[in-house]
This record gives C-alpha cells, structure tokens and sequence, in this order.
C-alpha cells in the first residue's frame, strides 16, 4: 500500500479549517480554494524533487 504523502495531509488539513473556519461562504468558493491550494501544493511538490 501506498504511503500518504505529507502535503496531501496539510493540504487537507487546509480545506477543513477553511470549510469550518468560514461556514457562511458560497459553495464555489470553497471549491475556488480547494483548487488554488492544491494548484500551490503542486509547484511546492514540484520544485521539492
């Protein structure tokens, strides 16, 4: 079995302060930070190698 990568686990850890950190938001912007957080992890895990 694969093992979690630790980038993934902050990455999640953001999105659920953010989800629980501001209830009241639209529902795209919660999908607008999902995707601008996975798209910083991204370069972050590329510029890591």
């Amino acid at each position: 079995m694969k093992s979690i990568d630790s980038i993934w686990i902050i990455w999640l850890v953001l999105v659920i302060i953010w989800n629980y950190g501001w209830p009241n938001v639209h529902p795209i912007a919660d999908v607008v930070v999902a995707v601008i957080l996975s798209l910083l992890f991204i370069i972050i895990k590329s510029q890591k190698k």
